[in-house]
């Protein structure tokens, strides 16, 4: 996969950056699941708000999956004017990020976004088109990537996202 990688631009958003967990900066897991707002956080995540807090700032979850959205469906748009629909482009960031991203590419209401796993530097991959988006691949931890890699050209019916399987038979 490294080598289909050709001029690989790296750029920072902080509307990608992880949640403003506010007062609960730094706060242990341990002690932060005895406050009323954790059973909040796991069964009602659209209603949760983090606590400003001396240092940090709170914010909710929805205001985060707001920003995160708006953001990745800003740079899709980007990456798509630039280097066309086929184009592939990475997003890095936090669990709960990916995870509000994820949730609202199925479909899925942001209450439910605690139902998705994902892990510390799994790969998930999204596929933004003009009428929806598709959720291609998630949490996956280290299987072949080579399907993921565009076609030259039209790719076959029922070919998948990628090459792999049309360069295997010739």
């Amino acid at each position: 996969m490294a080598s289909a990688l050709v001029d690989v631009t790296v750029s920072t958003d902080e509307r990608l950056g992880e949640c403003h967990y506010g007062a609960w900066t730094g706060g242990s897991l341990k002690e932060l699941a005895k406050e009323p707002l954790w059973r909040t956080v796991q069964d009602q995540p659209s209603a949760a708000r983090f606590p400003d807090g001396e240092l940090f700032m709170g914010e909710s979850i929805a205001e985060m999956q707001a920003r995160g959205l708006q953001a990745v469906r800003e740079f899709d748009a980007v990456v798509n004017a630039e280097h066309g629909p086929r184009a592939l482009w990475a997003l890095v960031s936090h669990g709960d990020v990916i995870k509000s991203i994820l949730a609202d590419a199925v479909g899925a209401h942001l209450d439910h976004f605690q139902r998705i796993i994902v892990g510390p530097a799994s790969l998930s991959v999204v596929s933004y088109t003009d009428r929806r988006p598709f959720l291609v691949r998630l949490n996956d931890g280290g299987t072949n990537l080579s399907a993921l890699v565009p076609c030259p050209g039209d790719a076959p019916v029922g070919g998948g996202v990628g090459c792999a399987d049309t360069e295997s038979t010739t």
